[in-house]
């Protein structure tokens, strides 16, 4: 399609509230979740660290890879925060820093 960078996030609280989103700007977005410019669910349950992202190439994959997510059990998403964040630290401020995670099946 066009060049730009779509994103499949999981952001979560300290309870451990998890919240599986799509964006085309991460920074943006964690951003906004965190200044509570976002209302609804993320907002009411002040999720806002962090947790897991990785990139796609087109939004229709990120979409369907989102949706993908969504449907999983609460332990796989949890395994596949661990796979790369296995701390579970906020990567929201060093979204610059880390490497790009893309799974070899989708959003590659």
């Amino acid at each position: 399609m066009g060049g730009r960078t779509y994103y499949v996030y999981i952001l979560a609280n300290r309870a451990g509230s998890l919240y599986v989103g799509v964006t085309n700007e991460l920074e943006r977005r964690v951003m906004e979740h965190r200044s509570g410019l976002i209302s609804g669910f993320t907002h009411r349950y002040s999720i806002d660290r962090l947790a897991y992202f990785e990139d796609c190439g087109e939004i229709e994959e990120a979409i369907a890879r989102e949706k993908e997510i969504k449907g999983w059990r609460r332990s796989k998403k949890i395994a596949l925060i661990e796979s790369i964040n296995p701390r579970w630290e906020d990567l929201g401020s060093q979204v610059d820093e880390i490497p790009r995670f893309a799974r070899d099946d989708t959003c590659t």
